[in-house]
Formats: structure tokens, sequence, C-alpha cells
């Protein structure tokens, strides 16, 4: 991984992330979670558009929504209030697992589990169970050699269904808003993050920090993602997603921006961090 003198918007030089090489077989997958407690940060979009731009690469891909809202599957193309089975049965039923309720994408290489407001009642429902933070976890495992990676899109909060993620993931990946109320939020999701190492799950890393909403003209955007970067040093990705109308375009047309508007800014930062997470998995591997 070269690095040229160009320094990117986190004021560091932007290393140049090669092209990944063509995959001849698949899994075991890396399972990464999307998570921030906050609110409209671009967790949905970075989870749909990262695992677009990772299917476009040739690996095979899950995406994984553990959202009541549902915002994924809607991304997706797909209506949450006419599903049948969701995420919600795979954690409530053993009889059901993630290949009974996959649905495939118009996206090469990309499958969805979906959710829809059901989700809602399985934390209630996950309180008196055994083992509850590993529910996940175990229905994962079955599924993991079919892909490359599995992306899990968190709802807001740091409840039990995020847990669960946690507990199934290799890795965390926070979006965060170039904002400073967003950026407050970072030290408690960090310290839970912590919590789950120690007693759930050894192997969880925070994959990396992820600045979204970036805005290069108002110098609070700047001030924000410099502090970040103070903060946490090569924990914040090189690759900036900057605000652009495209987003809330794709999400209207149901479908992710590297095939609804492929030559856009937008799509190209998400390819550049599909290379960046794969080129940093290749580092760690060796």
């Amino acid at each position: 991984m070269g690095k040229s003198a160009e320094l990117g918007p986190t004021q560091r030089p932007l290393p140049t992330f090669p092209e990944p090489r063509p995959k001849t077989s698949h899994g075991p997958a890396r399972v990464l979670a999307m998570c921030n407690q906050k609110g409209g940060v671009g967790k949905t979009t970075s989870t749909i558009n990262l695992g677009a731009a990772l299917a476009e690469a040739g690996r095979k891909v899950l995406l994984i929504d553990f959202d009541p809202q549902g915002a994924l599957s809607v991304g997706l193309g797909y209506n949450p209030h006419d599903m049948d089975r969701s995420i919600y049965n795979v954690l409530t039923s053993s009889d059901t697992g993630l290949r009974d309720v996959l649905l495939t994408t118009a996206v090469e290489n990309l499958d969805l589990v979906p959710a829809n407001i059901d989700l809602s009642a399985a934390e209630v429902q996950l309180v008196n169970e055994v083992a509850r933070e590993q529910i996940l976890a175990a229905a994962i495992s079955k599924i993991a050699g079919d892909y490359d990676y599995i992306l899990i899109d968190c709802q807001p909060s740091l409840g039990l269904l995020t847990v669960n993620a946690l507990t199934a993931s290799d890795g965390v990946i926070i979006p965060l808003e170039c904002e400073y109320f967003a950026l407050r939020g970072v030290a408690l999701l960090t310290d839970t993050v912590e919590k789950v190492r120690e007693r759930l799950n050894p192997k969880l890393v925070l994959e990396g920090i992820l600045a979204t909403m970036y805005d290069a003209r108002t110098v609070h955007s700047r001030e924000v993602l410099q502090r970040v970067v103070d903060a946490f040093g090569d924990g914040v990705f090189h690759t900036v997603i900057s605000r652009t109308i495209k987003f809330p375009e794709t999400s209207v047309a149901g479908e992710p921006i590297t095939s609804y508007a492929s030559s856009s800014t937008g799509a190209d930062a998400y390819r550049q961090l599909a290379r960046e997470i794969m080129a940093r998995e290749t580092a760690s591997a060796r």
C-alpha cells in the first residue's frame, strides 16, 4: 500500500488503496457491525453502499437489517410491511435460520436479511433467553462460509439487539456525522464496544470511524473531523463521505449509489472505502 504526497480530507497522506484481487472462492465472512447510538449519521446509507461496493469488487456480501424501522430493506427496494418472515423470526424461533429469510437484491453478489417492526418485540422476548446476547452470532456461524463480508445495520441504541450485533461481529464501523453533537456520543459507544470485548467477544475490534456528511466548505465540519483524527488517529478511515443530494435520491430509488449514480463522487467514495477495508484486512493477515 504505497503512499502519495496528496493529503486527504483528514489531513493525513492519502494512501493508494490497491484494486482487490479476484476471488476464486468465498468465506469465511468477516462480520462488521455498522453502529452508532445516534440516529441520522449515515449507518444505513453506509451499510448499503459499502456492501454494494464490496459486491462490485467481486466479494459475496450479506446485509443484515437489524433495525425495526427496516430502512435498510427499504433502501434496497423492499417493503418491510409485505414480509412474512424476517430477522425477527431467526432470533425468536430455533426452527428458522438466516437462509430461510434471505432475499436476493438487484445487485450481483449482494443478499439481504430484512427487518420490519416485528423486530422491536424481539428485545423483550429475548430477555429471559439463555445466552441471549449470542443468538445472532449462532445464526451467522451457520452461514458465514457462504460470504466474504456480512454487514449488520444496527438500530440507533445500545440495547440488547446492538449487543447481539457486537457479539456476532469481528469489527465495528462507527459512522460519524461531522457535527459536534455527534462527536459527543462516540466515547459512550467505544465504552460499550470495550465492555462487549471484555465480557462476550474477545475478537471484537474497532474497524474504524467513518466520517460522513462532510462538508469541506464549512469550518465546523473540518474542525470536527480534525478532532476525531486527533483523538483516534489511524482508527479513523482515510475515506471521508461528503454530503451529496444523490444519497437521498438513492433511498427513494431503492438502490445503491454505485448503480444509481455510478460515476458520482459518492459512489467513488464508497468504492474507496471498500478498497480501504480490504487493504486493511490484507495487511492484518500478513
